[in-house]
């Protein structure tokens, strides 16, 4: 098994591991994915996979151009690993983390940042995997997120959240509001359905979809991809169901 490297000469024609079914929507949600990639190259952006058809990805790019309300200089970011299904258990993860630390210092920087949380949630890698690798807890912000990075020069400034990100808040104050980008190809799909679903409910939804790494920055949730906020304070960063988010928005009137 080997790790390649999705580019701009490939991306067309290879999987992206996120979004693998041959159906409208998963061809809907890859292409989605695809328009964001494209873009993002010219940033810094490093996507890899494995040669198998699975999802089993690491993709990270540059601090400073980051998808993510991280403040910092020389650092890369990691947006995703993941390792699903049959591949678990393979050292796959070591390995995807081992590409980037490669790539880090070949580039010659400080160190590598990742977002992860306080206990296991969806979608944010288990931060003792990163901890067994060498990499330490620097920063946190609310409700449950926690910066850890791994540092090749000791000296060097540590990364750390913005702060607006500190505040766990957004501008507006009423009702839900969405803050998400195409950095997961699942998000034009089910932010939209979310958002139904509370407008069903009589709740006040707004959703902003984040156009350039300088507004994730700005305004996007630590997560970067997904911030759900209630009367302007950041909830969750997951995606959900119907069943699952009726019942969220029910509990959030209790």
């Amino acid at each position: 098994m080997k790790i390649i490297t999705i580019d701009r000469h490939n991306l067309d024609s290879e999987h992206i591991c996120c979004a693998i079914g041959s159906d409208k929507k998963n061809q809907r949600r890859s292409l989605s994915k695809k328009e964001w990639m494209k873009k993002r190259f010219e940033e810094g952006l490093v996507f890899k996979r494995l040669d198998q058809r699975g999802k089993v990805l690491i993709e990270y790019m540059p601090i400073e151009t980051a998808w993510k309300p991280v403040v910092g200089k020389n650092f890369l970011v990691i947006n995703c690993l993941w390792v699903s299904g049959q591949f678990k258990g393979k050292g796959l993860s070591t390995r995807l983390l081992e590409e980037c630390i490669q790539d880090a210092k070949k580039e010659k920087k400080d160190g590598i940042a990742v977002v992860t949380s306080t206990k296991v949630r969806p979608f944010l890698t288990d931060k003792n995997f990163f901890l067994k690798n060498g990499f330490e807890s620097i920063d946190t912000a609310p409700p449950y997120f926690e910066l850890l990075v791994m540092k090749f020069n000791k000296n060097a400034p540590n990364p750390r959240f913005a702060d607006h990100a500190k505040k766990g808040t957004c501008e507006r104050k009423k009702g839900l509001t969405f803050i998400y980008s195409n950095q997961c190809p699942f998000m034009d799909e089910y932010v939209e359905l979310m958002a139904g679903i509370a407008r069903k409910k009589k709740v006040p939804c707004t959703i902003q979809k984040l156009k350039s790494c300088k507004e994730a920055q700005k305004m996007g949730s630590p997560f970067g991809t997904l911030g759900i906020y209630y009367n302007g304070e950041l909830k969750l960063h997951e995606l959900m169901t119907e069943g699952r988010f009726e019942k969220f928005v029910d509990d959030l009137a209790k």
